[in-house]
């Protein structure tokens, strides 16, 4: 595969999160919950840290919010350039097209997120009980780095109790798929998952 139709990649999958992020942001307010099928939802969340809201405050403690979202944020540039490097060697090298193009999707979604971070936070005000703007008069709702990444994709695919001759969990609450994510991740993870099943063929 040849670095035009990588960065073709890599384009496409970023204006798709892009205008999508941007839409939600500018028409939903947060925690906003719209059913397009009883399996998919449009809800409007915002995260602030890795998978699932996870922050590194939450494992360490001595850390403050504010210096775990910085780091994060700084973690992911450097894991971008890090990929970035990955895919032109790949690239160079004349590897395996299932490889460039897996890493293309991670490089995508690891960018489209590493956007949100850096610069959602002065480019929006907040969205709490309210719409957002773009550019505000009064200013974003964060700094440069302190962005939080928008999510708006739900697929609850069940929701209901466990037959109840299921042993322990027989007759109790369970949800399945409850994660919100966003385009970007769609996109990591696809071409994580490409990796695992087309390995021999990625890395022949």
């Amino acid at each position: 595969m040849t670095l035009k139709k990588s960065l073709a990649i890599i384009l496409i999958i970023l204006l798709i999160d892009q205008i999508s992020k941007i839409y939600v942001k500018l028409h939903f307010q947060l925690g906003e919950d719209i059913t397009a099928f009883s399996w998919f939802h449009l809800v409007f969340v915002e995260n602030d840290g890795m998978a699932w809201g996870t922050k590194l405050s939450d494992f360490f403690s001595f850390i403050t919010d504010s210096t775990a979202k910085l780091i994060l944020t700084l973690f992911r540039i450097v894991a971008v350039i890090g990929i970035g490097f990955w895919l032109r060697s790949t690239i160079k090298k004349q590897k395996s097209k299932t490889l460039v193009f897996a890493i293309s999707l991670i490089f995508a979604g690891a960018l489209g997120n590493i956007i949100d971070s850096v610069f959602y936070g002065i480019l929006f005000n907040d969205s709490y009980g309210q719409v957002a703007t773009f550019l505000p008069e009064s200013g974003g709702y964060a700094g440069v780095f302190y962005g939080k990444v928008v999510d708006m994709l739900h697929f609850p695919l069940y929701d209901g109790f466990l037959p109840d001759w299921l042993p322990v969990i027989g007759g109790k609450q369970f949800s399945f798929f409850d994660p919100v994510f966003n385009i970007a991740d769609v996109a990591i993870s696809t071409g994580i998952g490409i990796l695992i099943v087309f390995n021999k063929k990625a890395f022949s």
